[in-house]
């Protein structure tokens, strides 16, 4: 079996597409607790989906299905991973979660990085984090290390620069300020529970062309262009877990952004070549891995995929 080459570089992850139980819940929580912003005022936006993002950029679309249940243990949605451009804004973004009372419901050193962890209304995973510079990330045997520490917590609400509690008060906007997070958040990576650790790296490194960085008993952590990971996969909640059934709240698709349509067709004609058949949505291409988790393939600049993706028969291999 021949593997694809590489992605390219500038391969980035898109909008992340949620199903949630209660479409105003979630918007609560993810506009005044997490920080995102929502792009599409429409009234209409429950039936096409809701994006919220900043800048302009979606990162989390949320698709209303009244009364939807968590998953529990099936394949989908471990976390999502919303990058902040500077640990003085992961600072800024712990301060004010704790002043607001939102829950966090962990926090850790990785060594490429330093991040805290909530879970939002319907059991979807989120994690907020920032990078640490590239030339920092420790390499063992040519291989990336990464780990889980504990966080240096008043290290990092130190780079506030207002020691002490009067500081703590004011590092956050005053009450009722609308939080949002700064411009440069983007979804740095996406974290998946896969049902077959093997078959899901076959198909993320062979036929995607994403490179291993690391591997660990029941995980692996792939990227494009060096990063220490884009696409975790882990078997954690056992092997052979089924997909989330569709009345659950669940993981509906997450986004692969090449840099150009070139780079885009090219990957198109290296699954085609593979036997593999993706299915136009819009502007998007849409592919189901082997646990069942859909992806849509984009280009750079191109528009958001349309609701197409997600209907029944839509589905490719």
């Amino acid at each position: 079996m021949t593997r694809m080459p590489p992605l390219p570089d500038a391969t980035r992850i898109g909008a992340v597409h949620l199903v949630v139980a209660d479409l105003a819940r979630s918007l609560g929580y993810y506009r005044d607790a997490i920080g995102l912003q929502r792009l599409d005022a429409a009234a209409d936006g429950a039936d096409r989906g809701v994006p919220l993002g900043i800048g302009g950029e979606p990162l989390v679309v949320l698709h209303p299905r009244p009364g939807a249940a968590p998953v529990g243990r099936a394949a989908g949605l471990f976390h999502l991973a919303l990058r902040l451009p500077t640990r003085r804004d992961l600072a800024a973004a712990i301060d004010r979660l704790a002043r607001q009372g939102t829950r966090i419901d962990g926090a850790a050193d990785h060594l490429v990085s330093e991040a805290i962890y909530l879970t939002d209304p319907d059991g979807h995973g989120i994690e907020i984090y920032r990078d640490r510079p590239r030339e920092a990330w420790p390499v063992e045997g040519g291989r990336l290390r990464m780990d889980s520490l504990p966080l240096d917590l008043d290290g990092i609400l130190a780079e506030l620069g207002r020691p002490g509690p009067e500081a703590r008060a004011a590092a956050s906007p005053p009450a009722g300020a609308p939080a949002t997070l700064p411009l440069g958040t983007d979804l740095g990576h996406v974290h998946l529970r896969v049902a077959d650790l093997d078959a899901s790296e076959a198909f993320y490194l062979d036929r995607l062309g994403f490179e291993r960085q690391a591997r660990m008993p029941g995980a692996s952590f792939v990227s494009a262009g060096g990063y220490h990971h884009h696409v975790g996969l882990n078997t954690w909640a056992g092997r052979g877990i089924p997909p989330a059934p569709e009345s659950a709240a669940r993981l509906l698709a997450w986004t692969l952004r090449l840099p150009d349509a070139g780079s885009l067709e090219a990957l198109l004609a290296g699954l085609r070549s593979a036997g593999l058949t993706p299915a136009p949505s819009g502007p998007a291409w849409a592919i189901t891995d082997p646990s069942g988790i859909r992806l849509l393939l984009t280009a750079a600049g191109g528009a958001p995929a349309r609701p197409e993706a997600f209907e029944p028969g839509g589905r490719s291999t």
